[in-house]
C-alpha cells in the first residue's frame, strides 16, 4: 500500500494553448478553468495541501496560484515547448522528492471532488505502479484499415458488444522512477497502467471554443444531471 505523503498531486497549466489561447483564464462559470481545478484539489480531504503542486511557466498563472495553500513548481521554457518527451514536459518528475504522482487535467471542469478522492484511494491501495482513467464503452470499433476491433455479435444492438475502454484523460497516476526514465505511465501492457473507470459526464475535455461553450452550459447546470 502506498503512503499519501509519498505522492505529489500535480496540475500542469500554461496560457499558450494553440486551439483556444488563454483558455485557462477565460471567464468560466463565475471563475476560470485554472482556479476551478486548484480549488477541487484543495477541497479533497484526503490530499494534504503540502503535497499539491502547480507546474507553471506563465507569471500570470503564478500570481493566481499564490493565493492558494499549494506549491508552485517553476517550469522551464523548454517544458512548455512542443516536446513530446515525458521527461521534458513533466520535468518535475525527476526534481520533486515524492515517489509517486497523480496529475489532474485542468481542462475537465466537470470532474467531481469525490471522483478525484476515489481515484486516489484506489491508487493508494493498488499494487500497480500506474493508473489511467478510462471510459467503459459498448460500441462498434474499426481500425484504420477498416478491420473490426470489437467482435460483431450478429446484431446492431450495442449492448451485446464486448466492452472496450477508451482514455478519459482526466486523471493519471504513476511513479517518479518511471518518469525519470522518460516513461510516463508504463509500457501499456496489461495493468501497466491499470485502468480506472470514470463516467463520461465528468470528463468533457476542453480543447476547442465549442467545447468551452458547451461545457460551461453543463457546468452551470451540473446539479441537474
Amino acid at each position: 500500500m502506498k503512503n499519501v505523503n509519498d505522492i505529489s498531486f500535480m496540475i500542469q497549466a500554461r496560457l499558450d494553448s494553440k486551439r483556444l489561447p488563454g483558455k485557462m483564464l477565460l471567464p468560466f462559470g463565475g471563475s476560470n478553468l485554472f482556479e476551478i481545478a486548484i480549488q477541487k484539489l484543495v477541497d479533497c480531504k484526503s490530499i494534504p495541501n503540502k503535497n499539491i503542486y502547480l507546474s507553471l511557466y506563465d507569471q500570470e498563472l503564478k500570481d493566481i496560484a499564490s493565493k492558494y495553500p499549494v506549491n508552485i513548481f517553476h517550469r522551464s521554457e523548454n517544458s512548455v515547448s512542443e516536446s513530446k518527451e515525458p521527461r521534458v514536459v513533466s520535468e518535475w518528475g525527476h526534481k520533486l522528492l515524492h515517489k509517486w504522482f497523480v496529475t489532474i487535467n485542468a481542462c475537465a471542469p466537470l470532474l467531481k471532488v469525490e471522483t478525484i478522492e476515489s481515484f486516489v484511494k484506489y491508487y493508494l491501495e493498488s499494487e500497480h505502479k500506474s493508473l489511467f482513467s478510462v471510459h467503459s464503452n459498448n460500441n462498434f470499433f474499426w481500425d484504420s484499415k477498416g478491420n473490426m476491433i470489437t467482435k460483431y455479435p450478429g446484431s446492431l444492438d450495442s449492448k451485446l458488444v464486448d466492452t472496450t475502454y477508451s482514455g478519459a484523460h482526466v486523471l493519471y497516476a504513476g511513479s517518479k522512477e518511471d518518469l525519470s526514465n522518460n516513461v510516463y505511465l508504463g509500457d501499456f501492457t496489461t495493468n501497466y497502467p491499470e485502468l480506472y473507470i470514470v463516467h463520461e459526464k465528468e470528463t468533457f475535455d476542453i480543447d476547442e471554443k465549442w467545447h468551452f461553450d458547451m461545457t460551461e452550459i453543463l457546468y452551470n447546470n451540473k446539479n441537474k444531471f
